[in-house]
């Protein structure tokens, strides 16, 4: 069996390289007292802690399991853009994987499903790998459609290959615990919407099952739900958010991964 994906996603956090570094060490002294991992670890911080990150993930443990993640690419490689970062300026940085479409930046920010599309190809023409957000706000009759749409309009002017090349991430909006109406999900819940994007991926591309993105749940992953979602063949790993700044929550949750 593959090794599961844990992808921390630290968002705006944390406020200083000192505890960043903290967190780190904190990491690694738990991945040296584990004869092997289990599992594939991708670190996501800030733009401006990429670079330190990358020197960390260099050494000691960290070394040949980790990578480096972005939580964010511009859709163009060059030009006039003031506060954005590009593809090339990620790729420099040793960075191998880039989240587009978080629920964050979909909902708050208002980025289209045709931005995503934009950044996706972007991250992919310079030859990262996409970790793809999707996911709808409320679980109602319309669910369904939604997620269809949304999984046309992500993926559209894309080929079997380059699906292939992606990542999906769930992300049930309605369930994030930065939602003031959130409720937990559940692995039955969260395998019903995966299905309905594997589904679509397979109809529209005509792919084969062994040629589906893998798929990481991300729905507020804390200690008490990992297992419960990872435990799921068809979920090949996580995106933890909140969770994965916090150090002693987050090397717990790596100590339940077998």
């Amino acid at each position: 069996m593959s090794k599961k994906y844990i992808i921390a996603n630290w968002k705006m956090l944390p406020a200083s390289w000192a505890e960043a570094e903290q967190i780190l060490d904190f990491v690694n002294d738990h991945l040296e007292s584990r004869n092997e991992k289990e599992f594939s670890l991708v670190f996501c911080p800030p733009f401006i802690f990429l670079d330190e990150v990358s020197n960390v993930l260099k050494t000691s443990h960290f070394e040949h399991g980790s990578s480096l993640g972005a939580q964010d690419v511009f859709w163009e490689d060059t030009g006039a853009d003031t506060g954005e970062v590009s593809g090339p300026m990620l790729n420099k940085l040793g960075v191998q994987y880039v989240i587009v479409g978080h629920s964050e930046r979909r909902w708050k920010l208002g980025e289209s499903d045709e931005i995503v599309n934009k950044k996706l190809k972007a991250v992919l023409r310079n030859e990262m790998t996409p970790i793809v957000c999707l996911g709808e706000k409320i679980r109602d009759d319309n669910f369904r459609e939604f997620l269809r749409e949304q999984a046309k309009k992500t993926f559209s002017g894309l080929n079997h290959d380059e699906i292939g090349k992606c990542m999906i991430a769930y992300e049930p909006v309605w369930a994030i615990s930065t939602n003031p109406d959130a409720r937990p999900d559940t692995p039955e819940s969260a395998m019903e919407s995966i299905k309905i994007i594997q589904n679509f991926l397979i109809e529209n591309w005509e792919l084969k099952t062994e040629d589906l993105p893998k798929i990481l749940y991300g729905g507020s992953v804390t200690s008490k739900n990992i297992v419960d979602f990872i435990e799921k063949k068809e979920i090949e790993g996580v995106l933890v958010g909140g969770a994965s700044v916090n150090k002693e929550e987050f090397v717990k949750m790596l100590s339940l991964v077998k």
